[in-house]
């Protein structure tokens, strides 16, 4: 009697197994479209706050370890990215995402887009297209923060070739 309760037990806890990883693979790809969405929202957010040269938005937006490269090279620290917002040393007059793209990998969701601008730096003129690539870290409150970010100019007389599609992209804004 003892090995046919043994035995009994053996098979629910393979049948068990059996449905529960299914449905933890099946939620996986549902949370990821879920963070993929929450990001591209984060993405229009960040947009909103360089246009508006609102520093209250962007502080919510950086995490306090944030570093950033811009598109002339310099290192940014998070004090030093709102320092340049609060003295309109970097003015964004114009700014259109296209070709977003993000992965998400754990607790960490990685941005690439094309983002067109037009604006100034210390007063010279950043107009054009750049490459970007943000990093998103998804922190133990739950919120979603800007860690790292780094801009690529394109040249001019090159054409902006899209990024070659991902099996996790998010769609871009008004692709649909």
């Amino acid at each position: 009697m003892r090995r046919c309760v043994v035995h009994t037990r053996s098979v629910a806890l393979v049948l068990l197994l059996a449905t529960a990883v299914p449905l933890r693979l099946a939620a996986a790809p549902q949370h990821k479209r879920e963070t993929r969405e929450q990001v591209v929202a984060l993405e229009q957010q960040w947009r909103q706050a360089e246009l508006g040269n609102d520093v209250p938005a962007m502080d919510k937006l950086l995490s306090d370890d944030y570093l950033g490269i811009t598109g002339t090279g310099e290192v940014l620290t998070k004090a030093q990215q709102l320092d340049h917002m609060r003295l309109r040393q970097i003015v964004i007059t114009s700014l259109d995402l296209s070709d977003i793209k993000v992965k998400v990998i754990g607790h960490i969701a990685i941005v690439n887009s094309l983002a067109k601008l037009e604006g100034s730096v210390d007063g010279h003129s950043m107009d054009g297209s750049y490459r970007y690539t943000r990093v998103y870290q998804h922190l133990p409150g739950g919120m979603w923060k800007i860690t790292s970010f780094e801009a690529t100019r394109i040249l001019g007389g090159k054409k902006a070739q899209e990024i070659p599609a991902a099996t996790d992209k998010a769609e871009s804004p008004g692709s649909k």
